[in-house]
């Protein structure tokens, strides 16, 4: 089996300030969702779960968004070719 650790897409991008942002989500909501993680292993209330599951949701979805247009460029820049 291929290891895919080294090969999988990014979920996050580096802003200007060299902060890691995650994908969909403000710097804000990213430290959020960081400090909300961390709670959950610790036995985090329900009312945190719930707001963990908001942020990972738009992350995710906008994710997922970012990995659909990205394949389609890079099928775009394989004109070349033949596809029939």
């Amino acid at each position: 089996m291929t290891d895919q650790r080294h090969n999988a897409p990014r979920r996050y991008f580096v802003d200007a300030q060299r902060h890691r942002v995650l994908i969909g989500l403000s710097l804000e909501e990213t430290a959020e969702f960081e400090v909300l993680d961390v709670a959950a292993t610790e036995g985090a209330a329900a009312v945190e779960d719930v707001r963990w599951l908001e942020l990972y949701s738009k992350h995710e979805g906008a994710w997922r968004v970012w990995i659909a247009q990205s394949q389609a460029e890079r099928t775009q820049d394989l004109g070349f070719v033949n596809y029939v």
